[in-house]
């Protein structure tokens, strides 16, 4: 029994150190509005595991202690008016201690006026587009060209060799650090969702309809998301990838995509058949 209790012990152990990276908690995030949303979960967490212990204990405790073997009596009484008053007023006083700070949250994350940067996100089956308005610059954003090809059937590729495997793009949103970013969702086909876990963003994009969201992340790096409403066959492969780079950065990105200019025409005055010239 000791041999068997020891072998499960080491199972679960190094399945634990295999599975390292998965996460079964919600992550703070890099925004303030993640990292206050990320305390609302762990407060009212917190309050659930304490309202279990006091009920289940008392359950527990109460069975055990007035159990029928030791000769106890069943209370002769149907109700108690001071218990009724307690277990109304105390779940109350619980509900509003969460309520309050997560309607103000919420107030905060609907709030997406006066933005830094906008940007314009369309679903497709099954890719992204991006523009950012006023700025005369736009992309689709598909899945990496490595985790594209080790996806298919008998491709020869470990997706295990591949690096952020189905979770990588041919080309990220740029966005600058610390500025506020308006998200405005669409989609163009079917109902899809823009969710980046890390910047506490999960978003409807619904065709015909334009929701609108919000986020501002203040470290700058790679943030990776997912659709995260079921559209089709490669609803598993349209990733979203955030880059949050420098000010300066996000200024030299957008020179750089800009479309350059269509060169101007030659003036006709080169032309041999111009008009006013001898042409016999």
């Amino acid at each position: 029994m000791i041999r068997r209790l020891s072998l499960c012990v080491t199972g679960l152990a190094q399945a634990a150190g295999a599975r390292a990276d998965w996460a079964i908690n919600m992550p703070r995030g890099v925004s303030e509005l993640s990292a206050e949303t990320y305390d609302l979960h762990m407060m009212v967490f917190y309050w659930c595991v304490g309202i279990a212990v006091v009920v289940f204990g008392a359950m527990l405790f109460t069975m055990v202690r007035h159990r029928k073997s030791r000769g106890v009596q069943p209370a002769k009484f149907s109700h108690s008016m001071p218990a009724e008053i307690t277990w109304t007023i105390i779940p109350i006083i619980i509900l509003l201690i969460m309520a309050v700070p997560a309607a103000e949250t919420l107030i905060r994350i609907e709030d997406s006026r006066a933005p830094d940067v906008t940007v314009v996100v369309t679903g497709y089956q099954w890719k992204w587009h991006y523009m950012y308005p006023g700025e005369d610059v736009a992309f689709y954003s598909t899945l990496a060209r490595a985790s594209s090809e080790a996806r298919h059937r008998g491709s020869g590729i470990d997706p295990a060799n591949v690096e952020n495997y189905l979770l990588d793009v041919d080309r990220p949103l740029v966005v600058p650090k610390g500025a506020k970013v308006r998200v405005l969702l669409t989609s163009n086909d079917v109902i899809h969702a823009w969710w980046v876990p890390e910047l506490s963003i999960k978003k409807d994009a619904i065709p015909g309809f334009m929701n609108e969201t919000w986020f501002q992340a203040d470290v700058a790096g790679v943030y990776r998301g997912q659709c995260a409403e079921l559209c089709g066959v490669d609803h598993a492969y349209m990733p979203i990838v955030v880059e949050v780079v420098e000010p300066e950065a996000f200024q030299a990105f957008l020179d750089s995509e800009r479309e350059p200019e269509p060169a101007a025409a030659s003036g006709s005055n080169t032309s041999a058949d111009s008009p006013g010239e001898d042409t016999k």
